[in-house]
C-alpha cells in the first residue's frame, strides 16, 4: 500500500510539463484547467485567447490559483514597442514570455522586463516548419543552422532561454549551459498523432535531449479524458 501511494505521488504533476490553453473562449480554457486539476501546474496562454480580449484576465486568475503561466505571444515589432509591451507584461507576475528570435526584438524585450521575474524566451524556428518550408520562405540554411544562429543571438541579447524543437534541444542545452531554459513544443507521445508538427519527439526523448520544459497540447486537450492523458505523460516524463 505504501509503495502504491508513493507511486501516485511521484506522478501527481511535473512542473516541466506546460499545457497550452488553445481554446476558443476563456470559459473553455477555465473548464480545461478545472478538468486537469492538480495534474498540471503550468499553462500556456497564447494568441487565440489574447485575441478574444480576456487572455490576461485568465493569466492573472491562473497566477492567483498558484499556477505558472507562459505568455506565448511571440512579440515582433520595432524595439520601442516590444520594450514597452514587455514592461507591461512583466508587471503581471507571469513567468515566461516569447518573442521572435531577432536581435533587436530580443534585446528590447530584455530591457522591458527589467528586474522582474519574467523570463524572456526567443522563438528560434517554429516547429511546424521543415527545411523545405524555410527554403520557400527565403532562408538559405537548414532549420538546425538557423536555430543555432538564433541561439547564439539570444544568449548575446540576454534572453533566459529559447523555444526550439526537440531535435534542437541538445544543441540549445550545449550552447546555453545548465541554467538556460529550453522549451520544446512539438512533443508527441508515441500514442498520439503528430498533427501539424514537423519536428517532433516523445516527452522523454525531449527531456533527455536537454529540454527544461515541454509543451504538449492536443494529446492532452483533445483526449477523451484529458486528465488521464496528462497523468500518462507525466508518468512517461518521470524517467527524464
Amino acid at each position: 500500500m505504501a509503495a502504491a501511494v508513493l507511486a501516485q505521488t511521484a506522478v501527481r504533476h511535473d512542473p516541466r510539463l506546460i499545457v497550452p490553453l488553445d481554446a476558443p473562449t476563456v470559459d473553455d480554457a477555465r473548464a480545461l484547467v478545472s478538468t486537469l486539476g492538480d495534474v498540471v501546474s503550468f499553462y500556456k496562454v497564447g494568441l487565440e485567447l489574447f485575441a478574444g480580449g480576456e487572455g490576461m484576465t485568465l493569466a492573472r486568475e491562473l497566477k492567483a490559483a498558484g499556477k505558472q503561466v507562459f505568455l506565448d505571444w511571440k512579440l515582433h515589432d520595432i524595439g520601442a514597442t516590444v520594450q514597452r509591451s514587455a514592461a507591461v507584461l512583466a508587471a503581471s507576475g507571469c513567468d515566461l514570455l516569447t518573442v521572435h528570435g531577432e536581435p533587436q526584438v530580443m534585446a528590447a524585450a530584455v530591457r522591458g522586463r527589467g528586474g522582474s521575474g519574467l523570463k524572456v524566451l526567443a522563438v528560434t524556428v517554429l516547429t511546424s516548419l521543415s527545411d523545405e518550408d524555410l527554403t520557400e520562405v527565403g532562408y538559405h540554411e537548414t532549420a538546425r543552422a538557423l536555430v543555432e544562429r538564433r541561439i547564439h543571438q539570444a544568449i548575446a541579447a540576454g534572453c533566459d532561454g529559447v523555444v526550439a524543437s526537440p531535435q534542437e534541444a541538445a544543441l540549445a542545452r550545449a550552447l546555453g549551459g545548465k541554467d538556460f531554459l529550453v522549451v520544446t513544443p512539438g512533443v508527441r507521445p508515441d500514442w498520439a498523432a503528430k498533427n501539424d508538427q514537423a519536428r517532433v519527439a516523445t516527452p522523454l526523448e525531449a527531456l533527455k535531449a536537454g529540454a527544461s520544459h515541454i509543451v504538449c497540447g492536443r494529446p492532452i486537450t483533445a483526449a477523451n479524458d484529458p486528465e488521464a492523458a496528462a497523468r500518462r505523460i507525466v508518468a512517461e516524463m518521470a524517467g527524464g
